[in-house]
């Protein structure tokens, strides 16, 4: 999850690192009176999680509560990116001397954490390192250690800080760091890290991404979730414990297991391509247990998409036998009638492994008109597509 530069800020400030005052505001008269209260100069930023807002017109200074007001009408509503502004975040100014960059992430590739530190701040720090390589250090970072002051001063002489911030920036590398870890943070990135005239040096910008999947341990994260950002069709799967991620396209798609269900995508994507481009609407896995309730919670959720137009359910029994899951099916349609649901989609399902043949008949006999049983994975997505285009 990507936090919003004020999001981060306030993480900042939580973990005693050093920032400028400031506050977050959705419309114009929230502006002025946080630029009252932070008084004189501020600089006014647009709150979208993309770059280049500066080029695009989304940070601008201002004069006083009265400019400050006029800054934040302009920006709020604008299109940066594909992203509107619907929040400005107004900070107390700071009279730069130096910029540097400092950030700490999980490489995934050595499958541990790296620091990557350099004077040349305020670019992009791929660039720097393309371009002056020798001013960027990357220390890697061993999880069981963490960064202690011994690693900090390592850091710091490795990126060639000056003499004069060598302190500070040591203690800004430890703080940072057990921010990082007590977050659970994938990244953190302060860019520019600020030496100001007056000798302090100061995070005046924060990028940060937390782990989701150690969201279960910080019950305080969800309040960091953009809400406006979020799938209403995924805010409802999640409120019923599935795994739904939604995609651009008309066969809804149900399997149990996440590498089924990343080949069944595959596979009506690949049927798809011959019948007017039709392709996958979502993915969801229902796990292990696909009892009635389960089922009926997911064909609920994929049901309510107005984009599908066929669903596709394909089960690989083991734990959960095929017969368990076929009387789930005929049990979610008859739960979901009882909810008032109006089920008109067709269901194209496919059943194999454990107790297969028994799970066939059930559906066999159950003779729902929505139903449809193809025995293989191919033909049931070729099916799936075909019912897909036919309904568009």
């Amino acid at each position: 999850m990507d936090l919003f530069e004020y999001q981060g800020r306030d993480l900042f400030e939580r973990h005693g690192l050093p920032v400028l005052g400031g506050g977050v505001a959705e419309t114009p008269e929230e502006a002025r009176a946080i630029a009252e209260r932070l008084g004189g100069r501020v600089v006014v930023k647009a709150q979208v999680k993309v770059g280049g807002r500066g080029k695009a017109g989304g940070v601008k200074l201002a004069d006083g509560a009265d400019e400050a007001q006029a800054r934040a009408t302009d920006i709020l509503g604008m299109d940066i990116k594909g992203h509107t502004v619907g929040k400005v975040m107004l900070a107390e100014t700071a009279d730069i001397a130096e910029e540097y960059y400092f950030s700490y992430l999980l490489d995934r590739a050595n499958r541990t954490f790296l620091c990557i530190a350099s004077v040349a701040g305020g670019m992009e720090i791929e660039q720097v390192a393309e371009e002056q390589p020798d001013r960027v250090a990357k220390v890697a970072v061993d999880a069981n250690r963490g960064v202690d002051q011994a690693l900090a001063r390592e850091i710091v002489a490795g990126a060639g800080f000056p003499a004069e911030v060598a302190d500070q920036v040591a203690e800004i590398a430890v703080k940072l760091w057990a921010a990082f870890a007590a977050e659970d943070a994938t990244l953190v990135e302060v860019n520019p890290l600020a030496k100001v005239r007056d000798g302090r040096v100061l995070c005046l910008d924060a990028k940060v991404t937390l782990d989701e999947n150690a969201g279960f341990r910080h019950a305080d994260h969800e309040a960091l979730v953009d809400q406006s950002a979020v799938d209403p069709l995924e805010q409802a799967a999640k409120a019923k414990n599935l795994n739904y991620v939604k995609l651009d396209g008309e066969v809804g798609i149900i399997g149990n297991g996440a590498g089924l269900v990343m080949s069944t995508l595959d596979v009506v994507a690949y049927a798809g391509a011959d019948r007017g481009g039709v392709k996958p609407a979502n993915f969801l896995d229902i796990g292990g247990g696909a009892s009635a309730a389960v089922m009926a919670n997911g064909l609920e959720v994929v049901l309510s998409d107005p984009s599908v137009k066929s669903v596709f359910v394909n089960v690989f029994g083991g734990i959960t036998a095929c017969d368990e899951v076929a009387n789930g099916i005929i049990q979610a349609l008859a739960l979901l009638e009882q909810r008032g649901e109006q089920v008109t989609k067709p269901l194209v399902v496919r059943l194999d492994g454990n107790n297969a043949e028994a799970g066939r008949t059930i559906l066999d006999e159950a003779k729902n008109p929505l139903v449809e049983r193809v025995d293989t994975m191919d033909g049931a997505a070729e099916r799936a597509a075909e019912l897909a285009a036919a309904g568009k």
